[in-house]
């Protein structure tokens, strides 16, 4: 059962005596947490489960947490492992040690869906795969370092919520009750996902098939692909298979739309409905988008698409003052009367962070000079935006469960559009800074809150934090320099379409050169994606929330393939069916796909994203 405090606790106790309660209350001392087998388990679990979010961010430009399914097989396979006596379970922190670890390796791809390849489009060169390896390993340290002391702060203190971590945790105290029961039911179902998801892409592989002298047993890739025997349809003379309007016979993707809420799916719907059906046939048919292929359509709808996305996130940002007054009011309010640390023991030092952000921003600025052509004094400028941005990120994060890395990385390019004019690659590589170290630290923190909801030490935390940084890295980078063996011309081509990097891109070419060298019909997506940005957020604010659309959502349909707006879409629309069709709550259906529907999703996701990942790799060899 977990402790906590109550709110007037909360309001009226001291930073001291918090954790004081905490110490005798929670703190379970030395159980085991960071053991070898939890840091050995996490860092391969993470490692393979990154492929995760490396599939899913080509696919989309998102990233998503695999803490709950690291959690959930590392319970699974050491609770075999004792039946079978071979080992023994984990005790409640190693688990939650391992997820930490987990979730610091499936983040570190984030800078491939985003600065990186958006760079590497920009110069047309490849960055070496070392280079890629040690910047994002530096710039997810300094994130740590920034994060570690807004602990005491915003975890120790206010007890801000971090809604993913609270819920991490929640599942960890579920798992590890006295039956078990539970736990090997999630686990059977996130297996069962996992499993099927995985078959479908093997079927769908006609190369591995063939060479094994299997290619009977062959799903065609799109569910619409017997209409083409018989016929062609079109949209003002463009076939729809080539304006990607097709039904994918994977269900990665519809995994995928099960994490989401409806009012999101149908956005991304209705946005990738107007480009598709509407304005990519009528632009084609006048010759403005040179051809019906996915890359050329993205580089016209992606204006109006990011328009839309930049000025929804910042408005949506800034029109919440309380994010903004609770960062300054909590990140520089200066303590009086100092008093002796009772977790002084326990808690990293405070000279590590004097010593270390210091260290760690000069590498920071060196290599930002020495591999991307940043000045020095506009590599120094980062590290204060860095400071800010991450108080403002954990924050946001802290209170609402989500990092609004996005909208400061647009900041931070708005900014670099000013100080260094004219310069793309500086712009690019800044926000990439301040996005990556932001990201990291509000991520840190998430992974503490059920640290500290289940008695944890801070120090195990921040080292497993680290080996996750490492063991992300080594799997992720040169998975992703392998899907495109140096040919950056397949970046925003059906096969990696990269739609986060894209807007990157094009946010940094419009800062530097000016909207002027667009066709006036995207400068014209542009103004009016960057009015309905702002409209939409206003409707929201006036009504709460219920107004039926989201303009991230909205914009994120322009940039997206059509079939994966449409997969995920469903896949929402599937799951909300199952909650109005399945009541009983002691019923299969009630259990599987209701009370477990984060759990089925990410084995879906998890199995048919890490198969899809190997099956390219070795379509490519067998190629």
């Amino acid at each position: 059962m977990i402790k906590e405090l109550n709110e007037e606790q909360i309001h009226s106790m001291t930073l001291e005596q918090k954790d004081e309660w905490w110490l005798k209350n929670v703190y379970k001392g030395d159980m085991p947490q960071l053991t070898l087998r939890s840091a050995l388990t996490g860092m391969i679990l993470g490692g393979v489960l990154s492929l995760t979010n490396l599939y899913i961010g080509i696919k989309t430009g998102w990233t998503l947490g695999v803490g709950i399914s690291s959690v959930i097989l590392s319970f699974a396979f050491f609770k075999l492992m004792d039946k079978l006596k071979l080992g023994t379970h984990m005790s409640i922190l190693e688990n939650n040690a391992m997820q930490s670890i987990a979730t610091s390796a499936g983040y570190m791809t984030a800078p491939m869906m985003a600065s990186i390849p958006a760079y590497m489009m920009v110069t047309g060169e490849v960055i070496p795969m070392w280079q890629t390896f040690w910047w994002i390993v530096v710039l997810a340290i300094l994130g740590v370092l920034f994060a570690f002391p807004l602990k005491k702060r915003f975890i120790n203190e206010e007890q801000m919520p971090f809604p993913e971590g609270y819920a991490a945790g929640v599942v960890l105290d579920s798992l590890h009750s006295e039956d078990g029961k539970q736990g090997m039911f999630k686990a059977k179902l996130l297996m069962s996902g996992a499993g099927i998801s995985a078959l479908i892409e093997i079927l769908r592989a006609d190369a591995i098939l063939t060479a094994i002298k299997m290619p009977f047993l062959a799903l065609p890739h799109y569910w619409d692909e017997f209409v083409y025997k018989f016929a062609t349809p079109k949209i003002l003379g463009s076939p729809l298979k080539d304006l990607t309007i097709q039904f994918d016979t994977s269900i990665v993707m519809m995994g995928t739309g099960g994490l989401m809420s409806m009012k999101t799916a149908m956005s991304i719907l209705l946005g990738g409905f107007l480009n598709y059906f509407v304005l990519a046939p009528i632009m084609i048919s006048n010759g403005v988008i040179p051809e019906a292929k996915f890359k050329a359509i993205t580089m016209w709808a992606l204006w109006g698409g990011a328009a839309i996305m930049t000025t929804s996130s910042l408005y949506s940002f800034f029109s919440k003052p309380q994010i903004l007054i609770e960062t300054f009011r909590k990140g520089f309010a200066k303590k009086k009367d100092k008093k002796a640390d009772p977790l002084e023991k326990i808690e990293l030092p405070m000279w590590i962070f004097a010593v270390g952000i210091p260290i760690v921003g000069a590498i920071t600025i060196y290599l930002g000079h020495v591999w991307f052509g940043i000045h020095y004094w506009l590599g120094l400028l980062a590290i204060p935006l860095v400071f800010v941005f991450t108080l403002i990120a954990v924050t946001s994060t802290g209170l609402t469960g989500i990092t609004p890395g996005g909208a400061l990385g647009k900041l931070t390019q708005i900014t670099y559009g000013v100080a260094a004019p004219g310069n793309v690659t500086t712009n690019l590589m800044t926000a990439g800074i301040t996005s990556e170290v932001s990201l990291n630290a509000s991520n840190l923190l998430m992974d503490i809150k059920p640290a500290y909801m289940l008695g944890g030490k801070p120090r195990h935390q921040a080292v497993g934090h680290v080996l996750g940084i490492f063991a992300g890295g080594l799997v992720a980078v040169p998975v992703f320099y392998s899907l495109f063996h140096g040919d950056v011309s397949l970046f925003t081509s059906e096969t990696l379409p990269l739609p986060g990097a894209s807007i990157w891109k094009g946010v940094a070419e419009v800062l530097t050169k000016g909207l002027s060298n667009l066709h006036p019909t995207a400068q014209l997506a542009a103004g009016i994606g960057a009015v309905a940005g702002i409209v939409i957020e206003i409707l929201n604010k006036k009504t709460k929330g219920r107004f039926p659309l989201s303009g991230v959502g909205l914009g994120l349909g322009f940039v997206l393939r059509f079939v994966d707006a449409w997969s995920m879409a469903l896949g929402t629309l599937l799951f909300w069916i199952a909650k109005k069709r399945y009541k009983d709550q002691t019923s299969f259906g009630y259990r599987a796909f209701v009370e477990n529907q984060e759990t089925l999703a990410a084995g879906v996701i998890a199995g048919g994203s890490i198969i899809g990942i190997i099956l390219i790799l070795l379509e490519n060899a067998v190629g």
